[in-house]
């Protein structure tokens, strides 16, 4: 294999393990392949049913994310990143999520400047999250406050460790909670692509060592360069793996591995050069009239993009007439193309391939220093996370495949939530409890599913009750941080049964907490971990 430049695979090349591919790949031969699909109880890979994952690195800060604006401890614990109630809007309404849209073509997309109504008569949306608006009103959001585990740790390694694995405070446990439902499945090492990242390595949530995750950095780059680099060089590699396909190992220990590892490579080189992940390709439009917008370049034949990762492709930057640009028009900034690079690959494998998780990850949220209130680092990244959203929704419904919307559930994760109060360099420290943001025509969100209301965790009628003022909720943990209401292996533990289609048996192997009673991840009650009451599994699918 000296001869290939195996250009970003690392699925099977974690390049994490530098001790070689046994460690990616070792046991694939820890399980025998003829009892691999007997392992499967439930219906996992055959259901039709996906997952898409976004891990926002460096953890948001979900009090400025959905804001709990009727509870007075919110303003007064920020006074410079509070964002202020519209005079005119009566937050204790009931009903549909406002959607601010441009009343003119020529106005600035984020234009409103105070907190979007929700509609559960007690929380509400940063403006920079508008574009979540059109999901929530559809029912196809659900917005999951207070969401934590026992004894949290406020260290990024670590709490990101733990919900990537699903064990909190343990740090022995190496593999990841969707790389074991993967492994469940029963397909992992049958089908070329069960779980797949689009990232610089290959995430702890898809990591383990009974079957082999992808990742890709650049799909774009993904293939053997021959040496020399021509096409008979070319050619001269691609023969060699898939002759290594036919050649008969001996029966010796890892040789099972070999054979596999041969036979992963060739199939997702076909299946890889089968899709268009090209810049060429991103052609992926919204429905024609976004946001109001009847004037940008190509308003005559569509919406926005899908997938922002040029300026002319970033909302209604470009505009109709001379060439003219408008950076008031961006929906979200310059920076995140490559997130949307990654999130459109994503969105291929799953549509057009069998594969069951894809998913990427959003750094930056680590904000102690100038947050930005109504601009700046942190409302640019809600205005990812919303498009975000909102495009995945559009592409499902307009170019499903393989993947419908129906059967597609996105979930974001982040390692913890950040301090009520702000702190003197306008920013906000590492806290407790944050928010988990779940979208997919499945989803029983605004209005669907029994459900009146998307937002679960944030009013003061939720089972465990927000208790407002300052010493209620936002101050709950350790007297100064926002305490947990819902645990994130709860809510992972719903998608992965109930939308996935793991048995509970299955549920309690992938995420050990719903084996042991004291945790009540299931139905709720008060954790024996740590004496705090929590909800349990919120309704979302």
């Amino acid at each position: 294999m000296q001869h290939f430049n195996i250009i970003t695979r690392r699925g099977f090349l974690d390049r994490s393990f530098k001790i070689g591919l046994g460690v990616a790949l070792s046991t694939l031969v820890d399980i025998p392949l003829v009892v691999k699909r007997a392992l499967a109880e439930g219906t996992i890979g055959l259901n039709g049913k996906k997952l898409l994952f976004i891990f926002l690195r460096g953890a948001n800060d979900s009090l400025n994310s959905v804001i709990p604006i009727q509870d007075s401890a919110y303003a007064t614990s920020r006074p410079t990143l509070k964002i202020a109630p519209d005079p005119l809007t009566d937050y204790s309404a009931i009903g549909s999520c406002d959607f601010p849209i441009s009343s003119a073509p020529a106005d600035p997309t984020f234009g409103y400047a105070n907190a979007i109504r929700l509609g559960n008569g007690f929380a509400a949306l940063h403006p920079s999250l508008k574009f979540l608006a059109p999901v929530y009103n559809a029912g196809d959001l659900a917005l999951v406050h207070r969401v934590g585990y026992p004894k949290q740790s406020r260290s990024h390694f670590d709490s990101q460790n733990y919900w990537e694995t699903g064990n909190p405070n343990n740090n022995l446990v190496k593999d990841g909670i969707l790389y074991r439902a993967m492994v469940e499945s029963g397909l992992a090492n049958t089908n070329p692509l069960t779980g797949v990242s689009f990232q610089s390595s290959l995430p702890l949530i898809l990591r383990g060592s009974a079957a082999a995750m992808t990742n890709l950095g650049d799909p774009t780059r993904y293939n053997l360069l021959g040496i020399p680099n021509t096409t008979v060089g070319n050619t001269k590699a691609d023969n060699a793996v898939t002759n290594a396909n036919g050649f008969p190992f001996a029966d010796k220990k890892n040789r099972e591995l070999l054979n596999l590892q041969y036979k992963n490579l060739s199939d997702t080189l076909s299946i890889f050069a089968s899709l268009n992940f090209s810049e060429a390709g991103n052609t992926f439009r919204d429905d024609p009239g976004t946001d109001n917008d009847t004037t940008w370049a190509n308003a005559a034949t569509g919406g926005y993009y899908l997938f922002p990762t040029t300026n002319d492709k970033n909302g209604g930057w470009r505009r109709v007439t001379g060439g003219a640009t408008d950076a008031q028009k961006y929906v979200v900034d310059t920076g995140a193309y490559n997130f949307f690079n990654s999130l459109k690959a994503a969105a291929l494998i799953l549509n057009k391939t069998d594969a069951i998780v894809a998913g990427t990850e959003m750094g930056g949220f680590d904000t102690h220093v100038a947050q930005g209130t109504l601009t700046g680092g942190h409302p640019n990244l809600q205005r990812r996370i919303a498009w975000a959203m909102y495009a995945l929704r559009k592409y499902f419904l307009n170019y499903a495949d393989k993947a419908t919307w129906n059967n597609l559930v996105i979930v974001t994760l982040s390692e913890f939530g950040r301090t009520t109060v702000e702190n003197s360099d306008r920013g906000t420290d590492h806290a407790e409890a944050g928010v988990m943001f779940v979208a997919g025509g499945a989803v029983k969100g605004y209005n669907k599913g029994g459900s009146s209301t998307g937002v679960f965790g944030c009013h003061p009628n939720d089972l465990v009750h927000w208790v407002t003022g300052q010493a209620g909720s936002m101050f709950g943990a350790s007297s100064r941080y926002l305490k947990r209401a819902h645990d994130y292996r709860s809510v992972l533990g719903k998608l992965i049964r109930d939308h996935l289609g793991a048995t509970q048996n299955q549920l309690n192997r992938i995420i050990p907490g719903y084996a042991v009673i004291g945790e009540h991840l299931q139905t709720g009650g008060t954790s024996a971990v740590d004496n705090t009451p929590i909800i349990g599994e919120p309704d979302i699918v």
